[in-house]
């Protein structure tokens, strides 16, 4: 489990200490810091992060759109990006369009623009059209991580973490062997979105992860999971059975 990664990319020290600050205070975590284009290519591809905050000038050179272009490279390590910078000439503007950032944000800025800008990004970034809403909490979901808000943090949840999923009513509860989470969206719904692979339903109100199944037991209609969760077995779902090798 673990909060929003936010790789900086910011040559001025007094705008790393402030960004780091209003990242951290909304419950974001910096992953790393780049002050030019060497380091900023060498921690892109050494550090795991989910976002990255791209000043555009480094010094006197415009090193933030060589980075932003880099990223947009990286197919197997493809993140949102989104440019916090002092260039307000249209020249600079229209080439930072080219690399298809998720925000261009001119300083001085304001706090809550730079958070919206962020979430707005892992939203996108996530297939916005996966996002649901409840009255306190929001949540994005795709086949490898959810991002649940909760107050000012956005949490990233591994989807291989969640032990089971089940359903009170319009609610469900994600239960990974660390935290528990309840967001607002149907158990069929849910399902429709996780790796079918490895999530299987087996009951009206449980989805189980396959890959935290200790033992089955068919006469009881129970089935044991990992940190000593158990889940009902419905007879109408006992074909889970066949998705494991027995020995007899």
């Amino acid at each position: 489990m673990d909060n929003i990664n936010v790789l900086i990319v910011e040559d001025d020290q007094q705008q790393i200490d402030t960004l780091t600050y209003i990242l951290q205070d909304n419950g974001f975590h910096v992953a790393a810091v780049a002050k030019n284009y060497k380091q900023a290519i060498s921690t892109l591809q050494e550090v795991d992060y989910d976002i990255a905050i791209l000043d555009i000038f480094l010094g006197n050179n415009p090193e933030g759109l060589m980075i932003a272009e880099f990223i947009d490279l990286q197919s197997d390590k493809l993140r949102p990006f989104i440019f916090l910078t002092s260039a307000t000439s249209r020249q600079i503007f229209n080439r930072a369009k080219l690399t298809h950032p998720y925000n261009y944000i001119i300083k001085p800025y304001n706090e809550l623009e730079l958070i919206y800008a962020i979430e707005t990004a892992i939203e996108k970034f996530y297939d916005q059209e996966d996002s649901f809403s409840a009255e306190d909490e929001n949540t994005i979901i795709s086949k490898e991580h959810l991002f649940i808000k909760k107050g000012k943090s956005l949490k990233k949840v591994r989807t291989n973490d969640i032990i089971f999923i089940e359903v009170e009513e319009k609610y469900c509860n994600i239960v990974t062997e660390k935290e528990k989470f309840v967001i607002l969206i149907s158990l069929v719904k849910i399902l429709e979105l996780l790796d079918e692979t490895i999530f299987y339903r087996t009951h009206r109100n449980f989805i189980i992860n396959i890959h935290k199944v200790e033992e089955i037991i068919p006469q009881d209609n129970l089935i044991l999971l990992s940190g000593n969760y158990k889940a009902t077995l419905s007879g109408k779902y006992k074909d889970i059975i066949n998705k494991f090798q027995t020995l007899r």
